[in-house]
């Protein structure tokens, strides 16, 4: 059995590694990434207390 060319081999391993990439990126493609929730956001139904104002303290002279 005689050897293949080195250009064979070549090509050959340049067309594994190319469907190699092809099938990753279509796999990533059909499954996007997942949305995480925001963590400091309050939950729904429930309202975040009301910032105090501002009184002066005290008398100006």
């Amino acid at each position: 059995m005689n050897p293949l060319p080195d250009r064979t081999v070549l090509l050959l391993m340049a067309l594994t590694l190319g469907a190699v990439a092809a099938l990753v990126f279509w796999s990533v493609r059909l499954q996007p990434a997942r949305e995480t929730p925001l963590l400091w956001k309050d939950p729904p139904g429930r309202s975040s207390p009301a910032a105090p104002a501002a009184q002066p303290k005290g008398t100006l002279l």
